[in-house]
This record gives structure tokens, C-alpha cells and sequence, in this order.
């Protein structure tokens, strides 16, 4: 029972404590064994800590990627009915102004062609700079 007892409590840790004492051979082994006793259990207890903080930062992390991905799931879900909803929309200018009647057009194109005639200088054509010229030559 005792045996069982110590090896619950010290496992590994009395064994190398031993080894080191009779490693070293210090003045008063008693008091060498308790520093390095309590000295391991502080380095025990400080990487258990250690360990435990890793895996609650490995939790925040999984359920913070988690979320992303509903996030973008729900993005990705809301983006076609957004597309849909904007290929329904009538933009109304365009509509309005695309369907000009015939009378109106012809307005447009004369009061363009006046329009260039008055810009042009005096001594100037009034032929159309887009328009290419042809010179004939004999």
C-alpha cells in the first residue's frame, strides 16, 4: 500500500531526486532532497499552467474560426440574393432616356449640329473634326 501510495504522489520525480542526491553528494542531503522537491513541483505546476492556457487558447481559436466560417457562409448565401435583387431593379434614368421619341431624337441632332457650328472659330469649316478628309490629287 505504501508502495502504491508513493508512487501516486512521486512517480518519477523521488526516484531522479534520489539520483540527483547521490549524483551531487551535498552537505545535508535532506535539505537538498526538499529544494529539489519543491523546485520540481514549481516547474511541474508552471508547465501543467502552461499546458492549460495552450489548450484555452486552442479553444478560443477553434470557436473563433468557427464563427468566421458562419460568417462567411451566411455572406456567401446573402451575396446571390443580392445580385438578384439588383438585376430586378429598373434604373430609371437609363429607361427614360433611352426611350426618346423620333421627334425628339431629331431635335437632339440638330441642336448638336448648331451647337458644333458655334464652337467652330470664324475662318473655320464647320466640317466635323471626327470626320477623316480625302485630298484628291491628279
Amino acid at each position: 500500500m505504501e508502495t502504491a501510495y508513493l508512487k501516486k504522489c512521486f512517480g518519477n520525480s523521488l526516484t531522479q531526486a534520489l539520483a540527483e542526491v547521490a549524483r551531487v553528494r551535498p552537505s545535508d542531503p535532506i535539505e537538498y532532497l526538499a529544494h529539489w522537491l519543491y523546485h520540481y513541483r514549481d516547474v511541474t505546476n508552471a508547465k501543467e499552467k502552461e499546458k492549460q492556457e495552450e489548450l484555452q487558447l486552442k479553444e478560443e481559436y477553434d470557436s473563433l474560426q468557427k464563427v468566421k466560417m458562419t460568417q462567411m457562409q451566411k455572406q456567401e448565401e446573402y451575396q446571390p440574393q443580392q445580385k438578384c435583387e439588383k438585376c430586378h431593379q429598373d434604373p430609371l434614368p437609363e429607361a427614360l432616356s433611352s426611350n426618346k421619341t423620333p421627334a425628339q431624337q431629331k431635335d437632339t441632332a440638330l441642336l448638336e449640329k448648331e451647337t458644333r457650328r458655334q464652337e467652330s472659330p470664324p475662318g473655320v469649316s464647320g466640317v466635323v473634326a471626327e470626320m477623316p478628309q480625302r485630298v484628291f490629287t491628279s
